[in-house]
């Protein structure tokens, strides 16, 4: 009888602990506050740009007074940066009239320097790119609005903001057609690597040429191509660049197959033929995490630039669900990661995920209004500082329209998940 009631003692205990198990709190939301206000309107852009000076003090923005509509050619947005150490006061830097709503217009600190920053612009009938010493204010202007640049800061990846506009909305700069319009592979159309400090360029893949490489199981006739969304690797020995093209003389929806190149336009690889390649980052020299569909499988995969193609390998399965802006944290033990709106309350999760241990740690959901939609919506892009501990959002969730939002991670990153 004794030994009967220790037994269900016993039981009764481990079902309570197993409840409070259940029931327990998750990791608390980490603190969040607006870095930006109105009346004017806040953003930085894309994912995959250096939006933190290498101290942490300086947070580049962009300014516009409006919001809701397509930018036209004769709009202008102003550059500038916040001071985080004087009560997040905005320096203003320049303006700009070359710019979208998704990426802005490339604003962005240069690796390997301590105060230099760049961002495109439109002078006459050319996009050219403003590279500017924000302590000093000394500016000088190349020909080519640059896209992405090299770990050490000596070369710019160009692309035919033009063609992209054309192609899709958005995602170039108003003001300049593309002289290309009817051609669809054209060969003086492509990506160009730039010297920095001579602003010289050169064109060293091009549309046509990439067309020719057959796309696995499709066919390619009379479709329309463009390049977009260009990444050089950690070490800058080669560069990333998506290639679309959408059938019909493009008329139809666009498929998407992920290249490499070195930086002299050789030793072209088709890393991902999937026609599905979404977001993407490189981790290391030669291996890319990268949303896609992989043997009718969509997710996350890390996909390895190797000649001839290499190994596939699926990463956050079951955490890492959807879709979204994925970075590694400088570390490269956490991936910093967001969803697009979800659920009836359309919010957008941004978050963390321990390679290690294949956790998922929650960093807040934030609203996004269902005006903010199509080409003018306000996606977060989460950017993380230099040194790891600061996150920096897009968001409209705050009810003033998008503005930019700080993230404190360092608790969280001092204190990893145990598996």
């Amino acid at each position: 009888m004794i030994r009967r009631s220790a037994n269900l003692i016993l039981i009764a205990i481990c079902l309570v602990g197993a409840i409070e198990a259940e029931a327990a709190p998750e990791a608390p939301i980490p603190p969040v506050r607006a870095i930006t206000s109105g009346p004017k309107f806040h953003w930085f852009g894309y994912y995959d740009k250096l939006q933190f000076d290498p101290t942490g003090r300086y947070v580049l923005s962009m300014q516009v007074d409006f919001e809701h509509r397509s930018p036209r050619a004769d709009d202008v947005i102003k550059i500038g940066m916040v001071d985080l150490q004087r009560s997040d006061k905005w320096i203003e830097l320049g303006t700009s009239r070359a710019w979208g709503w998704q990426q802005g217009c490339m604003l962005q600190w240069i690796p390997g320097t301590k105060s230099t920053i760049l961002w495109n612009d439109r002078q006459g009938d050319r996009f050219v790119c403003h590279i500017m010493d924000v302590l000093t204010r000394k500016k000088r202007t190349i020909p080519y609005a640059i896209y992405t640049v090299t770990p050490d800061g000596r070369f710019g990846a160009s692309v035919d903001f033009r063609r992209i506009q054309d192609m899709r909305p958005g995602y170039g700069y108003a003001g300049l057609p593309d002289p290309n319009k009817s051609d669809m592979a054209p060969k003086n159309s492509g990506i160009w690597l730039v010297d920095l400090a001579t602003g010289k360029g050169k064109l060293i893949v091009t549309l046509a040429e990439v067309a020719k490489i057959p796309f696995t199981g499709r066919n390619v006739t009379g479709a329309k191509h463009y390049f977009n969304h260009l990444l050089f690797n950690t070490d800058g020995t080669r560069l990333e660049f998506l290639h679309r093209y959408r059938p019909n003389g493009g008329r139809g929806g666009f498929i998407t197959r992920m290249l490499t190149c070195g930086l002299d336009g050789s030793d072209v690889r088709i890393v991902d033929p999937s026609g599905s390649t979404s977001h993407f980052i490189w981790r290391g020299t030669n291996k890319i995490l990268a949303w896609s569909r992989y043997k009718k499988v969509s997710g996350f995969f890390l996909y390895e630039d190797k000649p001839g193609g290499g190994r596939v390998v699926q990463v956050g399965k079951g955490v890492m669900t959807a879709n979204g802006h994925c970075t590694y944290l400088p570390d490269d033990k956490w991936i910093l990661n967001d969803t697009y709106p979800q659920g009836r309350n359309r919010m957008q999760s941004v978050y963390l995920y321990h390679i290690a241990t294949g956790k998922r740690i929650s960093l807040g959901q934030f609203h996004r209004p269902k005006k903010y939609s199509g080409e003018w919506r306000v996606d977060t892009h989460p950017r993380v500082s230099r040194d790891g501990k600061t996150v920096c959002i897009d968001s409209a969730h705050g009810g003033k329209g998008r503005q930019l939002y700080l993230i404190d991670i360092s608790k969280i990153t001092a204190n990893p998940p145990r598996p």
